[in-house]
């Protein structure tokens, strides 16, 4: 029979144990560098620093990118929501977890994973969260210390404001003022957050949820974009023409591009969403004063990214969900005091299994036990440094993209392929797949694929990618069947 005396002695000795390691652990915590991360929704290149619109107004990620390092050729572990964050956050790609799609549920996948919240909680951060991070099972006590959950933003006077008629797919001016706005809360939030003093670092994620859909932002955003000269995306007509079956299957022509031409709201779209990137680059300019503020300015790396990019007509599609330019596009900007110079750009082309390294580097942690990217590190020391590791999206099983500095590859489950010299054809306008004088590049990006594809994660109800039915009741502004 066991002694009773023993086994409180093993007790409490464990106890002990566990106590001196975490008392430690916090100790060498001490020192370490705060992190803010900064996560976007549905946020393209549409940013002044990166030219990607020539009208568009974002002085305040600008001020950011002008402080740290700017990479200019960022891309998504996958173009849809869920997937793309349960890869960053969890250090696993799609092509590993089998998590391709927004209606394949990340929680029971990884429910053994370590992601990257939890692994700063675990060596001694305090961890808060707001916003949209992870999607769903946000407020996972296991992940944060704190979780302050987005509030809604207010509805607009009428059902649909585009007169689409297309589930969230719709946008327009709200007569309301910024305060109203579930963004700005989150804002007020996070920096009460870095107001605090405390006896360790944190590790402040700040999930914003513009300029996701619906764009419904305060009236003065739009104002700042008169509907007579606002300038289209450079399209053609014929893009798809070279472009194969799998392909036209996802651009999808015949769904929001055809509604979008046929209400003439194509320059009003773009208007809505150039709205909708300012209003959030306002919100991010007041999270950035508030970390100015405070205590910990000079000692707090930022990252900022999105996670995906947005068509908003070219190649006849719209919103993410391909594996084209943009849709896998999108910010990715790291201030970290002490490691490179203010101001630089970084042109390698670099995926977001990247992000999550780079910072456990920063912050002298061991990094995610399953993590498959590495520490981008050298490149903001030298953001010309040689990098050998071609950025890789994924969208569906055996669906993937290739995309290096000067060339982007696709392979779909179908055997269909597109090739693209960036350097000749930034646009992607035409297909090279097929020429035979481009069948060594083709290979040397091919031999750079995925070799293993998981089975698709199980799926909840819905396709939880393109609504298909039309709503008639007032949209809330906050994430849902297209997140």
């Amino acid at each position: 029979m066991t002694n009773p005396r023993r086994m409180a002695h093993w007790l409490t000795c464990a106890l002990m144990l566990v106590s001196s390691i975490a008392m430690a652990d916090d100790r060498e915590s001490v020192d370490r560098p705060n992190v803010l991360f900064i996560a976007v929704d549905d946020l393209n290149v549409w940013v002044g620093a990166l030219g990607g619109h020539p009208q568009v107004r974002t002085p305040n990620i600008d001020r950011l990118a002008a402080r740290g390092t700017l990479f200019t050729r960022a891309y998504c572990a996958a173009p849809a929501c869920n997937p793309s964050r349960a890869a960053l956050l969890s250090g696993r790609r799609p092509s590993t977890t089998g998590i391709y799609h927004n209606n394949q549920p990340w929680k029971p996948v990884l429910r053994d994973s370590i992601t990257l919240p939890e692994h700063f909680k675990q060596h001694g951060y305090y961890v808060a969260g707001g916003g949209k991070i992870f999607h769903g099972g946000d407020d996972d006590p296991r992940f944060w210390h704190e979780y302050f959950r987005r509030l809604a933003d207010p509805p607009p006077a009428r059902p649909s404001l585009s007169g689409l008629g297309r589930a969230q797919f719709d946008w327009g001016p709200l007569d309301a003022t910024d305060d109203a706005m579930g963004d700005f809360k989150l804002v007020s939030w996070a920096a009460k957050q870095m107001e605090q003093s405390r006896d360790r670092p944190f590790f402040l994620a700040v999930g914003f949820v513009k300029p996701h859909l619906p764009w419904y932002v305060p009236r003065k955003y739009f104002d700042m974009y008169p509907l007579d000269a606002i300038k289209l995306p450079p399209v053609r007509a014929d893009d798809l023409a070279d472009v194969p079956p799998a392909g036209v299957k996802m651009a999808a022509p015949d769904g929001d591009h055809r509604a979008v031409v046929a209400a003439n709201q194509w320059p009003h779209a773009v208007q809505a969403y150039l709205a909708t990137i300012s209003f959030l680059d306002a919100q991010v300019g007041r999270l950035l004063d508030s970390l100015d503020r405070s205590p910990h300015r000079d000692n707090t790396i930022v990252v900022l990214w999105g996670d995906h990019g947005w068509h908003l007509g070219e190649k006849q599609h719209w919103r993410k969900f391909a594996l084209w330019e943009e849709a896998t596009r999108a910010p990715l900007i790291f201030v970290a005091p002490g490691v490179g110079k203010p101001g630089a750009r970084c042109d390698r082309a670099i995926d977001y299994m990247n992000i999550g390294p780079t910072l456990t580097d920063l912050c002298d942690l061991p990094n995610l036990a399953a993590a498959e990217g590495a520490s981008l590190r050298p490149l903001l020391a030298d953001p010309t440094a040689s990098w050998d590791r071609p950025a890789i999206t994924t969208h569906g099983r055996n669906n993937h993209t290739v995309r290096t500095d000067g060339w982007r590859y696709i392979r779909y489950s179908s055997g269909d392929e597109e090739l693209y010299d960036h350097n000749a054809d930034p646009h992607e306008w035409s297909n090279l797949a097929a020429d035979p004088k481009h069948a060594a590049i083709k290979a040397e990006l091919a031999a750079r694929l995925p070799k293993d594809n998981a089975a698709d994660a199980p799926r909840a109800a819905g396709d939880g990618e393109r609504p298909k039915a039309k709503r008639s009741k007032v949209q809330k502004a906050s994430p849902g069947a297209d997140d």
